[in-house]
């Protein structure tokens, strides 16, 4: 018997249920859910009647993401992500170094918006649930419309409706920010591409952020020479306040769709009656190829096998050159069909370029039927990873 062949050693996965396929290809995704923003500390400023720190307090808000990516079919991908959050602010409160003050009336919003860059890699589990781990680094305009608070010795200052306000300030500053990414990705059956995505986002700006300008009036009781009789005198100043810390906890569900996929695999009944039965092999004129999970390229001794093959076609009695590709029993039925037709034209061209009439050659792709080892559905067999070349 004539039987040459390379078996790559690879960990088996356990035969729970199949594993959910690496995203390979380009894909976009779109979530939304919460943001929890941590306290603000905002740093003294003398000149503008703030002697203490300042720590404002948000209620849960808003979080959006969109992204467009590429997956690297190893379980890496690289991603362009831009983002929207939106807290409101539910109090303030001084704080000295005696303690802190009582809580403040304190308003306004802040807006966060701006964009990643992402590296993000999947977790193989060998189950249909993938998680993933990431890092991303990018930048967040830092909007506040408006920021006020009711501070002692400040006075209101007039606003356009005719009401006051103790202090405010409407500005957008920018900053560096970075991410950590932690989730989970279930495929859904009947759309073939589309996942379910929930995952937790850390997310940061750069400490201290850049300051925001802030005009205060104030009220100061001075001295009126020459007698001791006091007054108060109204001071303007213009000054700058640093928000020293903005930290954020996102919990995000939404979709990731991966463009480019086969059309759903057809029920097992039919799948087996509409494509053709694995031929049986002859062995003596048979030659194995295998290859290493989840790939359609060519080892070096691959390529000497192919060699082998090509040259035996010359030498006997042949009427035709079959071309059949396998996979092992992990992945969807779906991604080993269209996987087994990848390694079958790896092998074909590779016979091409050994000399073979590409018109002597027959492919096909059997997916993971007529497996070499019996196994259950999710196992990594290296034996079933394989394309068998047969000189009839």
């Amino acid at each position: 018997m004539r039987v040459s062949g390379l078996a790559l050693c690879s960990v088996l996965a356990p035969p729970l249920s199949y594993a959910a396929p690496p995203v390979a290809g380009p894909y976009v995704s779109l979530g939304a859910g919460v943001n929890l923003q941590q306290n603000e500390i905002v740093a003294p400023a003398p000149s503008l009647g703030f002697d203490n720190n300042v720590i404002y307090t948000f209620h849960p808000g808003f979080a959006g993401e969109a992204s467009a990516g590429y997956g690297l079919g190893n379980g890496f991908r690289l991603e362009l992500e831009g983002d929207y959050l939106s807290n409101v602010v539910r109090g303030a409160k001084g704080e000295t170094n005696f303690g802190t003050n009582p809580p403040r009336r304190a308003g306004g919003e802040e807006k966060k918006y701006g964009g990643f860059v992402n590296v993000l890699f999947d977790l193989d589990i060998s189950l249909p649930v993938s998680p993933y781990l990431g890092i991303g680094a990018g930048g967040q305009a830092v909007e506040h419309r408006p920021f006020s608070q009711n501070a002692i010795g400040v006075t209101p200052l007039p606003l356009s409706d005719g009401g006051t306000r103790s202090f405010f300030h409407d500005q957008t500053v920018g900053g560096f920010a970075y991410q950590g990414i932690a989730g989970v990705s279930v495929p859904i059956p009947f759309v073939p591409g589309l996942s379910f995505t929930a995952d937790y986002r850390f997310m940061g700006l750069l400490d201290p952020l850049p300051a925001f300008q802030l005009t205060t009036q104030r009220q100061v009781l001075v001295l009126a020479p020459p007698t001791t009789r006091a007054r108060y005198e109204i001071v303007q100043s213009t000054g700058n306040r640093h928000f020293t810390n903005d930290l954020n906890h996102q919990v995000i569900l939404g979709f990731r769709y991966a463009l480019f996929q086969p059309a759903s695999p057809l029920p097992a009944a039919a799948a087996a009656t509409a494509q053709p039965a694995a031929p049986a092999p002859e062995p003596s004129r048979t030659y194995l190829v295998f290859f290493d999970w989840d790939r359609a390229d060519l080892t070096g001794r691959a390529r000497q096998i192919v060699a082998e093959a090509a040259q035996a076609s010359t030498h006997v009695q042949t009427t035709r050159i079959e071309v059949n590709g396998y996979t092992d029993l992990s992945g969807t039925a779906a991604y080993n069909q269209r996987l087994s037709v990848r390694r079958a034209q790896s092998v074909e061209a590779e016979l091409v370029r050994d000399g073979v009439a590409r018109g002597e050659i027959t492919i096909h792709g059997f997916g993971e039927s007529n497996p070499l080892v019996q196994t259950a559905k999710g196992v990594r067999e290296p034996q079933n990873r394989r394309v068998e070349i047969v000189l009839r």
